[in-house]
């Protein structure tokens, strides 16, 4: 009986360990958008070519 209580005993731990290490992980993690609009090359390099008129509704169509 004290082996298989010593057992659940050391799995609880290694199973307590393991989620307190991934919720930190969680935590801690910069997702990559985030990332990526922080650097101020994303903005530079969006296109031009379909910005939206001062009304805001639609794209002008380009003739061809």
């Amino acid at each position: 009986m004290k082996f298989e209580n010593l057992m659940l005993r050391g799995l609880f731990l290694a199973c307590f360990a393991v989620s307190a290490l991934i919720l930190a992980a969680m935590l801690t993690a910069t997702p990559p958008p985030a990332r990526q609009a922080a650097s101020a090359s994303v903005l530079l390099a969006a296109p031009g070519s379909c910005a939206l008129p001062h009304d805001g509704v639609l794209c002008p169509r380009r003739p061809g």
